[in-house]
Parts: structure tokens; C-alpha cells; sequence
């Protein structure tokens, strides 16, 4: 009897630790995307305005069907930034937000939402011309 106990508790232990990398690889896009870098339309062969650095450095959470992004903007340059949320069922609507004006040292919050579920979230980023 005894050794029975045993066993299932192994057995729950391993299955609970099986599932850990699962739902952790689940998260990891939302929580991971790093700070894009934008090339303005003029930057090019001339090498001017090509080492300057821009784009905000935006977390993306998602809890449920509700989607929150906040982005900092440590550069000089403005940077418009739009939230993107594509739903998982086919009759859920992808929405897109306004583009929202993160100024130097600035923080914008960005919200959105699914019915049901998300698929995927992303950030765009464009400079303010």
C-alpha cells in the first residue's frame, strides 16, 4: 500500500514539472519582444541618420483576452507606436489600435482585447516625420 502512494505522488510530480515548460514556452512571446530598431525612410547609402538609435522598448502582458502593452521611449525622437492583436477563432476580429505618440522619455499604455482568445500580439513602430 505503500508503495503505491509513492508512485502517484511521482507520478503528479512529474507531470506537474512536464507542464512547466509548456506553458512557460506559451509566454514567452508576449513577454520577450525585445525593442525594435527603425531606420527612417531617408537613411541609406548616405550613412547619415543610419546610427541613430530609435524605438520604444514596449512589454506586452496578456491575461485571458485582454491584452495591455506599455512602451518606453528612451530616445530623442518620436516614435508612433500601434498595438496589433490577432484572435484564435475565425470569427473573433483582429483589431489595431491608433497609432499613440511615445515622446522622449515617455511611457504610453496601449490596451486591446479579444472575445475569446489571443493568437498573437505585436507592436509597430514609425517615426514622427
Amino acid at each position: 500500500m505503500r508503495f503505491h502512494r509513492l508512485a502517484s505522488v511521482t507520478f503528479t510530480i512529474a507531470v506537474g514539472t512536464a507542464l512547466v515548460p509548456v506553458l512557460a514556452y506559451e509566454a514567452m512571446p508576449y513577454e520577450t519582444m525585445s525593442p525594435a530598431r527603425v531606420q527612417s525612410a531617408g537613411a541609406g547609402s548616405d550613412g547619415a541618420g543610419s546610427d541613430d538609435p530609435f524605438g520604444a522598448a514596449c512589454r506586452i502582458g496578456v491575461d485571458g483576452s485582454r491584452v495591455t502593452a506599455y512602451c518606453h521611449n528612451p530616445y530623442p525622437d518620436t516614435d508612433h507606436v500601434s498595438l496589433h492583436i490577432e484572435c484564435l477563432p475565425w470569427w473573433d476580429l483582429d483589431s489595431d489600435s491608433a497609432p499613440v505618440a511615445a515622446g522622449p522619455a515617455q511611457t504610453v499604455r496601449l490596451t486591446g482585447r479579444c472575445w475569446k482568445e489571443v493568437r498573437a500580439v505585436w507592436i509597430n513602430h514609425r517615426k514622427a516625420a
